[in-house]
């Protein structure tokens, strides 16, 4: 099981077109084989910061979702040009 959190800053007035974006990568992702859970969130009180809580079987399921258009449409061609910061934590579970 790999589980990890992704952290993403913006500007608070890119909000409307974030939460889109955001809405359509967890609900296309959520239905991929193999991906146990991905939740997306803004910080409480700060909607220039979001926090996606992410959980795939394994490997090869992060990676199909690497490859999906979903992927490439929203996060790759869409979040990530918007994005001031980004950082990635691996995480694991305590049992």
């Amino acid at each position: 099981m790999l589980s990890f959190t992704v952290r993403l800053t913006f500007a608070q007035d890119e909000h409307a077109e974030i939460t889109e974006m955001l809405r359509q990568l967890t609900l296309a992702s959520r239905e991929e084989p193999g991906c146990v859970s991905y939740i997306a969130h803004f910080l409480e009180g700060d909607l220039g910061t979001v926090l996606i809580y992410e959980q795939y079987a394994d490997e090869a399921a992060l990676e199909y979702h690497r490859t999906t258009p979903h992927f490439h449409q929203y996060a790759i061609g869409g979040l990530y040009q918007r994005m001031r910061e980004r950082q990635v934590e691996n995480l694991t579970a305590v049992c």
